[in-house]
């Protein structure tokens, strides 16, 4: 939020952190606002009056209480003064507590961190909660400007569409001269003594062959706009799944994968039936509707008007039904993404769902969850199955009238048979359109909430982006942190001032607590994230210049969390090097020890592996992984917790092919055994994000701290272990 002071000559913009509390220090029911500007300034506010003003400079510490039935937000003065500064019910707990971490980094730092990377919960315009994992609010958002931006797209299907859809007018043409041979053939040929068999038959083949023309050009048309849908919806799926691949880490992150599983196939494919059926649909409707109307129109004012008598009832209800359905449907695709997610982590995580015995709770668990989805989906059923009839009833009142005042016409000898016949025949194409637009607000809720969902994959901005012109220097593997600092958000530091220089060849292990920050070091050396302050350099390049592509062409990392494709042995290993020779894959499985338990199998390395490497052992599944490395021959070499999987012998088996493979590449190591990094060159000790002792195992032991007492209590618990 930003506020602006005006001077007498010049407007002064603040940027403000502002957290809105509901209760007054009395306990009742009030809208506050406690901000904070980027002069340090904090102040309390109700109903535009200042209650409080303090300077973040004074403050030690902001922290939040929770209390009976309420939250208390404090501010701890350097001089050990306490202030109140507001009263908030629970549900703004969360809120508090960020607008506590953003004053207590400026505290620390003097540096002022506007959250921009925070979630914004409800929609700014008409305060609904937003979906989880969405920006966009499905209520507010522009309509017609998706709609514009989905039929964009089209562009390129354009030649097959428009030709599709001028076969589908063709078609109706020819289906609406029937009505007109009907009018022709009972006025002037079917009374006695004015027709001859003759004529009527040639009327009558007439009909049939204008019917017939007509089907085999819908059928045309069918063929031409399905093919056509269904590129386009191919289109949008590779389009949409090319986006997913290019987001960050941090983007991802804030999705389920069965979210982002929906968007990519059932979003798309929900778009395609639409556009398939219900927009080449509609082009007919209306095609045939201004065709209708003009003729009936020239054929008979007055009745035309009795057929639209009861439009202008039906259009006002429609245009409230739309807003009603809308939000239903989006509430039943917010229960189908749940049960989507829910069914997509069991299924992953079935080995430890069977290994706890929890079989029982997740289906449990799976069971509300579509019990849910049921009820939304039988309960807009039930609505569609009530309002729908009444729609069309009301569309079908001009019928009774046509026919009533068009019979007494007859009557009375002012209207001829033929006319009142070729009106009833052409009212089912003046209310088909009316009946179909009934419907169209179901489908059109349904494809628009997925139009939205695609598009704001598409929309969004990756956080990692490449420069225009990289400077994809020669990667040797000398590795420079200069006063890096990073936080998954800004004004809360995972790494604070890394200051850092790996030599070429050097072989470095980082050790620390949990939560130290080991892992998002080297997440920042592979460049899934860029740090909040300073730079990462690769031979005096920073990374953020070279580009990302190339960057990880010359990094091979193994992780803790092996995850292994489901195919081969050759295939797993092959991925990191596309095109590899049999020849690099053997190597590189030996170098691994993989070689001698993939010959053992069946079918060697054809032999195909379960998804994520299931059927083999946790020790074969981090071997293929350490072989999948090695045979990309990067210049630096990642090793997060590489033999965390591993019993001791194979473990000393794999140590000593990674002591062959570190040589002549630089390799950075986590190890959560620390007796695995005794052969490092050097070890980095972190401590609450910041680098707490650097040097060998041995300048560290002799040390005695943290590593020491790392290390200490690593053997004491070895002992203990070994005692059971």
């Amino acid at each position: 939020m930003i506020f602006c002071v005006a001077g007498e000559r010049r407007l002064t913009v603040l940027k403000t952190h502002v957290f809105q509390y509901d209760l007054d220090l009395a306990m009742q029911p009030t809208k506050g606002t406690l901000s904070f500007d980027e002069t340090g300034r904090i102040m309390s506010c109700i109903s535009d009056e200042a209650l409080l003003t303090l300077s973040a400079k004074d403050i030690a510490e902001t922290s939040v209480i929770a209390g009976v039935g309420c939250g208390l937000l404090f501010a701890k003065m350097n001089n050990d003064s306490e202030h109140l500064l507001c009263r908030f019910t629970m549900s703004a707990m969360k809120a508090a507590g960020e607008f506590c971490k953003v004053v207590n980094f400026y505290a620390q730092t003097k540096q002022y961190v506007i959250p921009d990377e925070k979630e914004k919960p409800v929609c700014e315009k008409c305060g609904r909660p937003l979906v989880e994992g969405m920006s966009i609010c499905l209520f507010c958002y522009n309509k017609i400007g998706v709609l514009k931006r989905a039929l964009e797209l089209m562009r390129p299907f354009a030649g097959k569409i428009v030709p599709a859809e001028l076969f589908l007018a063709l078609s109706s043409v020819m289906y609406l001269l029937v009505p007109l041979f009907s009018r022709i053939l009972i006025d002037d040929y079917l009374r006695p003594m004015t027709g001859t068999f003759q004529q009527i038959l040639l009327l009558s083949g007439a009909m049939l062959l204008a019917r017939a023309i007509g089907e085999l050009i819908f059928i045309l048309s069918s063929r031409v706009f399905n093919k056509a849908s269904i590129q386009y919806a191919n289109h949008l799926r590779n389009v949409a799944y090319e986006k997913i691949q290019k987001l960050s880490m941090n983007s991802l992150s804030k999705r389920t994968p069965g979210d982002l599983i929906r968007r990519v196939m059932e979003d798309t494919n929900t778009i395609k039936n639409f556009i398939s059926d219900g927009g080449r649909w509609a082009v007919e409707q209306i095609i045939m509707f201004m065709v209708v109307l003009v003729i009936l129109l020239f054929t008979n004012f007055k009745l035309t008007l009795l057929i639209f008598l009861p439009v202008p009832v039906v259009s006002l209800a429609l245009s409230r039904f739309w807003k009603f359905i809308h939000i239903r449907y989006e509430r039943q695709w917010r229960k189908n993404s749940k049960c989507q997610s829910i069914l997509h982590d069991i299924i992953k995580g079935i080995r430890t769902v069977k290994a706890f015995g929890k079989e029982e709770m997740e289906i449990e668990k799976f069971s509300n969850a579509t019990r849910e989805l049921a009820q939304v989906s039988s309960d807009n059923e039930s609505i569609w199955a009530c309002l729908f009839p009444l729609m069309t009833f009301f569309t079908g009142i001009g019928e009774f009238l046509v026919l009533y005042f068009g019979g007494h016409k007859i009557l009375n000898g002012s209207l001829s048979f033929g006319i009142l016949v070729q009106f009833t025949m052409y009212i089912a194409y003046i209310y088909a359109p009316l009946r179909w637009l009934v419907s169209f607000p179901r489908w059109l809720a349904d494809a628009m909430t997925s139009m939205v969902k695609i598009f704001e994959i598409l929309d969004e901005e990756p956080d990692i982006t490449s420069v225009s012109e990289p400077e994809n220097v020669p990667v040797s593997g000398k590795v420079s942190f200069e006063g890096v600092s990073f936080g998954y958000k800004s004004y809360e530091p995972v790494l604070k001032d890394i200051n850092l220089d790996i030599q070429q060849g050097e072989m470095i292990g980082i050790v620390g607590r949990s939560g130290a920050g080991k892992s998002t070091m080297i997440n920042l050396i592979m460049r899934l994230y860029d740090p909040n302050q300073g730079r990462i350099c690769i031979n005096g390049t920073d990374i953020r210049d070279m580009s990302p592509d190339y960057l990880h062409e010359n990094i091979g990392v193994v992780f803790q969390d092996t995850f292994l494709f489901a195919g081969s042995f050759y295939d797993n290993i092959a991925y990191a090097k596309p095109g590899a020779t049999a020849a690099e894959v053997f190597v590189a499985a030996k170098a691994a020890n993989a070689h001698d338990f993939i010959m053992q199998t069946a079918d060697g390395y054809n032999t195909i592996i379960g998804e994520n490497g299931h059927s083999i052992s946790g020790g074969e599944r981090q071997r293929l992984a350490i072989a999948r490395a090695i045979i990309k021959n990067p210049s630096i070499l990642i090793l997060d917790e590489a033999t965390s999987s591993l019993d001791v012998e194979t473990e000393s088996v794999i140590q000593d092919s990674l002591n062959r493979l570190v040589k002549g590449r630089t390799t950075i190591a986590i190890a959560h055994r620390l007796s695995t990094l005794r052969s490092a060159d050097r070890l980095i000790v972190l401590d609450k994000g910041k680098v707490a002792e650097l040097g060998t195992h041995a300048e560290l032991l002799k040390q005695k701290g943290i590593y020491y007492k790392l290390v200490m209590a690593q053997r004491q618990t070895s002992k203990i272990a070994e005692g059971n």
